[in-house]
């Protein structure tokens, strides 16, 4: 049997201990909110010890936290004066990456913070939605209906959050067009305390509507123009009159339609 030698084994990421002072927060953080507890997680880390390492990077005297914030929060909590990481030499652009598909993949974040860190791999990193997929092990189309939430304003948003209302509620708001009538149904399902599938049927009865309310405009719309054709007929025979010529209109009503005749005299030859 061959004889391994260990000695050409090469150790990559060796684990050291640094002080939490000389940690340092990702800007590229994804996480907006942190109101989320963390003593369950403290209190597994405070009997247990932090299983995982933290990625860190060297930034000037400091370190660059690029994953494991909440680790990092929750042994600070516990008062741990060291904590295990794991010194990374990646680029700016690389470690908020790591930053964001981490955050991603790991499920930590709101709808909303998982949908804007998308939006930044795509818009800030130069990737396309099929790479951002790909990176993040989603269908291109999930990608492109988690970014279709950002459509919602901050107002909204932060109702939404707020109220604990989830991403199916979300989706079903933008089905309205407009920030107003959003506000308007948000409001209405916040109040009554609807579940999604009341909330859709709301929505969906708002549309039809909205619908209705659209087809008489067209029709009032139409009776208007009507209207205004029929002014100018008149018109018309009024500037033939007083020109000398003795035209003449009619108006017959029938059920289906209104018909209008004109009696214009012909001009005898002498």
């Amino acid at each position: 049997m061959k004889s391994i030698n260990l000695s050409k084994e090469r150790i990559i990421n060796n684990v050291v201990e640094l002080s939490t002072d000389k940690i340092i927060s990702n800007p590229n953080q994804p996480r907006s909110d942190y109101s989320d507890d963390i003593s369950q997680l403290a209190q597994s880390i405070a009997q247990n010890g932090i299983l995982q390492p933290i990625s860190v990077r060297k930034k000037g005297s400091k370190y660059e936290l690029i994953t494991g914030e909440r680790r990092l929060r929750a042994a600070k909590y516990c008062g741990f004066p060291v904590v295990p990481c794991i010194i990374h030499e990646v680029s700016d652009r690389h470690s908020a990456i790591l930053a964001l598909v981490e955050n991603i993949q790991r499920q930590e974040l709101s709808f909303f913070d998982e949908a804007s860190a998308i939006e930044k791999l795509i818009t800030l990193y130069g990737m396309t939605q099929e790479v951002a997929a790909s990176k993040l092990g989603r269908a291109q189309s999930t990608i492109a209906n988690k970014l279709r939430l950002l459509r919602l304003t901050e107002k909204e948003r932060f109702l939404i959050t707020q109220y604990s209302l989830t991403e199916r509620h979300a989706r079903a708001l933008l089905r309205l067009g407009s920030v107003e009538d959003r506000l308007f149904m948000l409001d209405k399902i916040i109040k009554n305390n609807l579940n999604v599938e009341r909330s859709e049927r709301l929505i969906d009865e708002y549309i039809g509507s909205n619908k209705d309310k659209m087809s008489y405009k067209k029709r009032s719309l139409v009776f208007q123009n009507v209207k205004l054709f029929v002014n100018t007929i008149n018109k018309a025979v009024d500037t033939m009159k007083a020109a000398g010529i003795s035209a003449d209109s009619s108006k017959i009503q029938n059920d289906d339609f209104l018909e209008y005749r004109i009696r214009i005299p012909v001009q005898k030859k002498s």
